[in-house]
């Protein structure tokens, strides 16, 4: 059921359609409390391998409460504590760590180690996997570590034609980055299926519940929108993905910003109905700052758009939790 958001404006003379659910999803919060929790426990500095998660405005928030995000282990002093980001690490990552004798709390979110779990089993019965996802991305680049040697990476559909003929009796078997769009990767599926027949699939589909969530809900509000406005960073794949799904379900334009003050006034011109959404890692008070330069602007009457309830939550990292609980703080 689609309910009222009162902002407290004068007579608006647009409308905009919130997505719900939009924002952050399980494993973010998790990852993001954890650095938060760490700080809390052990004192600042708290390192952070890569960004805790893909949104400037969070790191730099916890980079003000004490967190160094570094790019590599090596620019961690040894012994000291280290936290591994959402999108997970390679073994080859958790053995530099133990070299240096790091503390590490993993906060990688348990369904991309589901698709590491995936990864090992597959290669460990001697499949070819197929990983689905984009080259360079942090989840990709832990996933592929943990089975190099059997793992091809396919990043668009397109590829599918390149990709080389195995030998005969190869078993092959498909895994995919869980942020990607849920459309683009069936359709990659479906030609991998059509050139390999003996492709098989994973044990469940690897695209997290809130990237397909998040897709449901702003091809919703996208159709029935002259604008959508997502809300996310530019490394964000999820926040990215949203923005063509916008497209390809309707909306006259789409526009990815990191907050309100990347708003072009441009865009709203001959505007009457806006949509607006957010990618997994964003905080929701970026989106309020948007509904109220919206409000602002005469696009005031938001009326959020339901598509699915989320209540999953997931436990904090073992070892946090352990440490908390010794400091009586669990």
């Amino acid at each position: 059921m689609s309910t009222q958001v009162d902002l407290g404006m004068p007579a608006p003379s647009g409308q905009v359609l919130l997505a719900d659910p939009r924002g952050y999803c399980a494993g973010v919060d998790r990852a993001v409390i954890t650095v938060e929790k760490a700080l809390d426990l052990y004192g600042a500095p708290v390192y952070v391998r890569k960004q805790i998660v893909h949104n400037k405005h969070v790191v730099a928030n916890l980079a003000a409460r004490g967190a160094i995000f570094v790019e590599e282990l090596d620019e961690v002093p040894e012994g000291a504590t280290v936290v591994f980001s959402a999108h997970g690490v390679s073994p080859a990552v958790h053995a530099q760590a133990a070299e240096r004798r790091l503390k590490t709390i993993d906060a990688t979110c348990p369904l991309v180690t589901k698709v590491h779990h995936e990864a090992r089993r597959f290669a460990k019965e001697d499949y070819r996997i197929l990983l689905i996802g984009h080259a360079g991305h942090e989840e990709v680049e832990g996933t592929a570590g943990e089975a190099p040697e059997h793992i091809t990476l396919v990043e668009h559909p397109d590829d599918v034609d390149s990709l080389p003929d195995f030998p005969e009796g190869t078993r092959l078997s498909w895994l995919s980055q869980t942020t990607l769009s849920v459309d683009e990767t069936m359709e990659t599926v479906r030609r991998l299926r059509e050139r390999f027949p003996q492709l098989e699939d994973p044990p469940s589909d690897d695209i997290c519940y809130a990237t397909q969530n998040r897709q449901v809900a702003v091809k919703e509000i996208a159709k029935d929108a002259d604008l959508v406005i997502v809300v996310g960073s530019a490394n964000s794949s999820n926040s990215v993905r949203l923005v063509e799904v916008a497209l390809e379900a309707g909306a006259k334009a789409a526009y990815r910003i990191d907050d309100a003050g990347e708003i072009d006034d441009a865009w709203l011109e001959g505007v009457s109905t806006v949509g607006v959404t957010s990618g997994a890692s964003v905080p929701d008070d970026l989106v309020q700052e948007v509904l109220e330069y919206l409000a602002e602007r005469g696009i005031g009457d938001a009326t959020a758009i339901r598509t699915a309830e989320e209540s999953l939550m997931f436990a904090l990292p073992p070892e946090l939790r352990r440490d908390l609980k010794a400091a009586g703080k669990g």
